[in-house]
């Protein structure tokens, strides 16, 4: 049976002075079932984050609209996008005596499969039902001392030194970026890009039973966010996410009656 997508995108600014945070589902202008998902979480001060994070958007567009999917690699969008915009944000320090860094997961949706990379402690999750099937380890002191067995997950959660980055864009070195690839795609697959001020208050399995239990995509955001909100207790991050899952595709008996798939909308 054929698939479509269910999508949104949603922010807020939690209890910031402002949102540094951008996310975007973009597109491809051909069409051909091709669309490239962002979340860019911005850091540097006052208006430096959103420089950045404004920066890895823009790059990772005009980059979507000259990609080619029946001659060019995924990975090599991906991979250019990032570099570009890292390079870019550097320029940016020059040219506004500001420190703009920012994280990045993207991920890139052809028929049939999807392509993610990520950079920073901004997150890409695989969920298929209730179950996860990947997320992504981020680049930070703790997630690697997970890594080592030197702490637990329920400790990193609360480590003083959690926020600290191995590695952003924007930086003086160029930035370490993680790669990945799914085929096989099913109806009920789902898929989340997210900042910390997200997943920080969530087990993965938490985020998957809120996804999976809601009616769309728009609803698990709505969730998502209301919940992070009521956790963060007047202390909360900037929150950003991307949701796509795929669903089956309504009959003809279905849209007879009324029923129909979401388009990408954003709930605020």
């Amino acid at each position: 049976m054929p698939i479509s997508i269910d999508a949104c995108v949603a922010q807020h600014r939690g209890d910031r002075r402002e949102q540094q945070d951008r996310v975007a589902i973009v597109p491809h202008p051909s069409g051909g079932g091709v669309a490239l998902a962002v979340v860019a979480d911005g850091m540097g001060g006052h208006t430096g984050g959103t420089i950045a994070a404004q920066q890895v958007i823009h790059t990772a567009r005009n980059n979507l609209e000259r990609f080619s999917a029946r001659t060019e690699s995924a990975r090599v969008l991906l991979e250019s996008s990032i570099s570009e915009a890292h390079m870019l944000i550097k320029a940016c320090r020059f040219i506004n005596e500001k420190d703009p860094h920012s994280t990045v997961v993207m991920l890139l949706l052809q028929p049939g499969k999807v392509s993610w990379a990520h950079c920073g402690d901004s997150r890409f999750y695989h969920f298929r039902g209730d179950s996860l099937v990947f997320r992504s380890t981020d680049h930070s002191y703790v997630a690697q001392l997970v890594v080592q067995g030197k702490i637990t997950p329920e400790q990193a959660i609360v480590h003083p030194n959690r926020n600290i980055l191995l590695t952003s864009l924007g930086g003086v070195e160029a930035p370490k970026v993680a790669f990945g690839e799914a085929e096989g795609l099913q109806a009920g697959d789902t898929f989340l890009l997210c900042s910390d001020g997200l997943w920080g208050y969530f087990t993965d399995q938490e985020l998957a039973w809120v996804i999976d239990g809601a009616s769309s995509a728009r609803e698990a955001s709505e969730l998502l966010i209301g919940r992070a909100r009521a956790m963060g207790k007047g202390d909360g991050d900037n929150i950003s996410l991307a949701i796509l899952k795929l669903v089956e595709t309504p009959s003809a008996r279905d849209v007879a009656s009324g029923s129909r798939s979401l388009p990408p909308q954003s709930a605020k």
